[in-house]
């Protein structure tokens, strides 16, 4: 189907998944972007359906507690179910200290979803990269890898599974991704550091598509079996959201659409909360409104498989010179 048969689709037609059953009674939660919009849902939703700890893990510390004490008074639980804790994905330093301190501080975790991400509206860099890739794809793969035994070790202690969920977007099936025919002997990544060589209004969509690459990679790293932890990617769909700040404040007229033709954060939140708690069987796999898809376009068949692995022998050099050995995870 074409882009906007999909798009009325997925809004108007079957636009209401439905509310997660699953209860994370005990568990501990983080999750990355939880100062407003689908994560600040997502994490009220893990304390309504039971967990012990919901942790929100965000660069702006005032909005954070504020966005905590809004869902200590909206479910009316302990105010220690929900702490904050400083994380900057724009920033490897912030990163490592932050896995360190999960690390050492918390006796158990159960689930990372890392929903926090930014979309360009200018050119800017970050740690060597174009602003998106650092934030969407280099950080949260390092922060994935780095808090994966964790959850691993977590999951055999307590049974079950643990789970490394991204909120992706079908838009990655849309990415052009013109920076992998562009790429010199420098690589992929030095082309999308490269604004000459940059297509940034594809930049939102490469990083999807790159996200879902890091997804099927860590699954094809760490078998469930073995790891007891599932790593998957969800997508909620055109929500309410504080995605387009950088565009500024929007005008009456413009909100007003957004609310006709966005799903309310919450419809959105159930999919985040659905993939945290989803079975075995979504290791490795992109579930748009809570359902199990195959991915298609840059992801299809042996020539999707060459570029993942492409593109990964390059971001794990990356990530080897942040963290040496973070890669390894057998």
């Amino acid at each position: 189907m074409s882009f906007l048969v999909t798009f009325i689709d997925r809004q108007f037609v079957h636009n209401r998944p439905a509310e997660p059953t699953f209860s994370f009674e005990g568990q501990t939660v983080i999750v990355t972007g939880a100062s407003s919009g689908l994560g600040l849902a997502a994490s009220q939703k893990f304390i309504e359906h039971g967990a012990s700890s919901v942790i929100l893990a965000c660069r702006g510390l005032p909005k954070a507690e504020a966005a905590a004490d809004a869902i200590r008074k909206s479910t009316g639980c302990d105010a220690s179910r929900v702490r904050v804790m400083h994380l900057d994905l724009s920033s490897y330093a912030s990163v490592l200290e932050f896995a360190t301190r999960v690390t050492e501080e918390l006796p158990r975790l159960d689930v990372l979803l890392l929903n926090a991400g930014v979309t360009p509206f200018s050119w800017a860099t970050t740690e060597g990269n174009e602003e998106t890739v650092t934030t969407n794809v280099v950080s949260l793969a390092l922060l994935a890898l780095l808090l994966h035994p964790k959850l691993s070790q977590s999951a055999k202690e307590h049974g079950g599974y643990a789970h490394i969920t991204v909120t992706g977007s079908e838009m990655y099936r849309y990415a052009k991704f013109e920076e992998r025919d562009k790429a010199g002997k420098d690589g992929i990544f030095a082309a999308l550091a490269d604004e000459k060589r940059s297509n940034l209004s594809d930049r939102y969509n490469t990083s999807k598509l790159l996200a879902l690459f890091v997804v099927k990679q860590i699954a094809a790293l760490s078998p469930v079996a073995q790891s007891r932890v599932i790593v998957n990617s969800v997508c909620p769909s055109f929500c309410m959201s504080d995605l387009a700040r950088g565009y500024g404040p929007l005008n009456p007229v413009t909100r007003g659409l957004m609310r006709v033709v966005a799903r309310p954060t919450e419809v959105g939140a159930r999919v985040l909360v659905y993939g945290a708690g989803a079975g075995p069987e979504t290791h490795g796999a992109h579930l748009p409104d809570c359902k199990l898809i195959p991915t298609t376009a840059l992801t299809e068949g042996d020539a999707g498989k060459e570029l993942q692995q492409r593109v990964w022998e390059e971001l794990r050099v990356k990530l080897e010179a942040v963290k040496p050995g973070v890669t390894n995870l057998s």
